[in-house]
């Protein structure tokens, strides 16, 4: 039984606990970014139960997208390929009638090309340019769509089991501390890349959509956790940590993390010093310039620590996106970042561009976005 379902209840009640110590502080403590407004709230809990749905109903479509395994894997990877090639070809024909024309400048007069040939010129390099922005969005959507469900089906608990070449760790208590430690450093430097890689950041900005905090916002999870390719945890059961083990390590991480969420609780002392907390939690949450990218941990902040991204809370965190979005609908929070980055592939016009659009920082894309205003 999951762990996470089963502490529903306590969800709900603590979170209704949290609304009215709020309430009954207002006066005291004025408006504030913990305070729970309804729109956001229910969006926080929708996305919380499609975050549950999304697990139950993806993998059951995307196994027949895998390469060697699904029925529709090779026609994918064929469909990218294709794609691929013939943005290619349009970028150059672009690219050519382009130079084309520049050519006409400075050429002595007479020699220049005549009207209808540059009319016709512009014609192609627009037509280029329109099937090379389709291209470019084809060949990440289908080559996407075949390598994450490759990852997956690859990486599953059960051949990640059966390839271990380590004795059984059995189910005692070390066992299962290897398992959430090993869970809690996967999850520090999967949450990491999440933030330094577009890609991933598509997936993950679901939980940063926010500008609120409070324990409403710890359910705004990810939906869309399929498209993603990330470290597995099922590497674990490669050091003989049990399948069942491992998925205690997550319900216990998901668990943990569910607290933090909270401007209510302030510090925690020298707990501080080794645990994450509501206030190192804050810091991640926020879009100060010092905030951003900083204390990616679970349970554990000494990660973060370790690796030199820790920050600690001082100014007041202000919380959200960059780049806020402005609205409640599910659909369009779990979605726009997904919109925005094959928007920013179909305006490309090279492989370069278009390949750091997608795997270079998120932070990268917006500042090409703020160049072109």
């Amino acid at each position: 039984m999951d762990l996470t379902v089963v502490a529903t209840p306590a969800y709900f009640a603590t979170m209704g606990a949290e609304h009215l110590w709020l309430q009954r502080h207002a006066a005291e403590r004025g408006p504030t970014a913990g305070d729970y407004e309804r729109r956001d709230t229910v969006t926080s809990l929708t996305m919380g139960v499609g975050s549950l749905l999304a697990p139950l109903v993806a993998p059951k479509v995307f196994r027949h997208f895998a390469i060697g395994k699904g029925k529709l894997g090779k026609a994918v990877v064929f469909t990218a390929l294709g794609a691929a090639a013939l943005t290619t070809v349009a970028d150059l024909l672009a690219r050519s009638e382009a130079a084309d024309e520049l050519d006409d400048v400075g050429r002595p007069n007479g020699t220049t090309s005549t009207s209808r040939d540059r009319h016709t010129r512009r014609a192609i390099a627009r037509a280029a340019r329109r099937v090379a922005a389709a291209g470019g969005v084809a060949t990440f959507v289908f080559g996407g769509l075949a390598a994450t469900s490759t990852w997956a089906s690859r990486t599953s608990m059960d051949q990640m089991w059966r390839r271990r070449r380590v004795r059984d760790m059995g189910n005692g208590p070390a066992a299962l501390a290897a398992a959430i430690l090993g869970w809690d450093f996967i999850y520090y430097w999967n949450h990491r890349f999440m933030h330094e890689s577009r890609y991933m950041w598509a997936v993950h900005v679901v939980h940063h959509s926010s500008e609120r905090y409070n324990l409403s916002t710890a359910l705004r999870q990810p939906v869309a956790d399929s498209f993603g390719a990330a470290v597995p945890y099922s590497a674990l059961a490669l050091l003989g940590i049990r399948p069942e083990l491992i998925a205690t390590a997550r319900e216990v991480n998901l668990l943990y993390q569910y607290w933090i969420h909270t401007d209510t609780i302030r510090r925690l002392g020298r707990f501080e010093d080794v645990f994450n907390t509501p206030s190192h939690h804050r810091v991640h949450h926020g879009r100060n310039k010092q905030y951003i990218d900083r204390n990616h941990g679970s349970i554990l902040i000494s990660w973060d620590r370790l690796f030199g991204t820790f920050e600690r809370e001082a100014e007041p965190v202000v919380y959200g996106l960059t780049k806020n979005i402005n609205t409640f609908n599910p659909t369009r929070v779990a979605a726009h970042e997904h919109y925005e980055m094959l928007r920013d592939v179909a305006r490309s016009t090279s492989w370069s561009e278009r390949l750091s659009y997608v795997f270079r920082g998120p932070g990268w894309a917006y500042e090409q976005h703020a160049a072109r205003t």
